[in-house]
């Protein structure tokens, strides 16, 4: 089977590790990728609270995209790694189909860009398609450097499971654990999992936001945690660089690796540093620490 690929804004700039981590994680997998031409924003969940009917409207144009991509096939598989993109699209879809007034605006918006949309695109997370379509078995099989030893803590956020739960648990998701087991690393468990890491809060209500990160950085350190494995370029921006910020406000020292789930995929595939972006974290995961653990040497590309 093969995929499009929608990165949105984020995975182009701030979050370019988890695309660098994606793509390479995939072409070793042999899965199929292609970036869907001509995309935009998403819509962003900020837009929504501004002209959502707008917002609904970007987000339908990259699913019509989509749908002028497909060849044959019932459905078109659109891959959206971020969790706010995932949320956006995924929304769009369900509004646009529950509510009529919607389609109708939709739909004159889209007739004036020359589009259609008619509702052949199933909107994927990287995790979902691992797990489901690519299987824990075959991915097993090609980890060539299992992550024996490193302790980490899964973090979803809030919104891949919720308020859509289409391939996990809304309250106790588990896919990220089960992948992070298959590669050979320690899962902890930990209760905040799902919990908010602040959103843009740290940017508009600093001592709101700069808690509710402190909190799980907080709890993943009482636990003896190595890295926190992340899904989203938003919690991984905010629990990776307010760190300082978070140290001095609540006069605790805080030095936690975050890392996309992609990048430790990665490493236990045995690919290079470059290709997944290692060299873009701030608080850089200690290599040589984790792979004696795992039990070998890294030869960096």
């Amino acid at each position: 089977m093969s995929y499009l690929y929608y990165p949105g804004c984020s995975l182009k700039g701030l979050g370019r590790a988890y695309e660098e981590s994606l793509l390479a994680v995939f072409s070793a997998l042999s899965i199929d990728l292609k970036e869907l031409p001509d995309w935009n924003c998403c819509g962003a969940t900020a837009y929504m609270s501004i002209d959502e009917t707008r917002a609904f409207a970007l987000s339908t144009r990259n699913l019509a995209l989509a749908e002028k991509c497909r060849v044959g096939e019932e459905m078109v598989h659109l891959i959206t790694p971020c969790s706010g993109c995932y949320l956006v699209l995924t929304k769009a879809q369900h509004y646009t189909e529950e509510y009529e007034d919607l389609h109708k605006d939709i739909e004159i918006a889209m007739n004036s860009v020359d589009l259609k949309y008619n509702g052949k695109v199933r909107v994927r997370h990287p995790l979902d398609v691992l797990i489901n379509d690519i299987g824990i078995e075959y991915i097993s099989s090609q980890v060539s450097r299992p992550l024996k030893g490193i302790k980490v803590a899964c973090y979803y956020g809030c919104q891949i499971v919720r308020p859509f739960s289409s391939f996990d648990d809304q309250h106790q998701p588990t896919s990220m654990e089960r992948l992070m087991k298959t590669l050979g690393a320690e899962v902890i468990e930990w209760p905040l999992k799902t919990r908010c890491c602040g959103g843009s809060l740290a940017g508009t209500v600093e001592d709101v936001g700069l808690r509710l990160s402190y909190i799980l950085l907080k709890e993943a350190q009482k636990r003896h945690v190595d890295v926190i494995a992340t899904v989203c370029p938003l919690c991984q921006f905010n629990l990776e660089c307010y760190q300082p910020r978070i140290g001095r406000k609540f006069r605790d020292k805080i030095d936690m690796p975050v890392m996309y789930f992609t990048q430790l995929m990665g490493m236990a595939l045995g690919l290079g540093k470059k290709e997944l972006g290692m060299q873009r974290l701030t608080v850089p995961f200690p290599q040589r620490a984790a792979l004696e653990k795992m039990g070998g040497h890294h030869v960096g590309r």
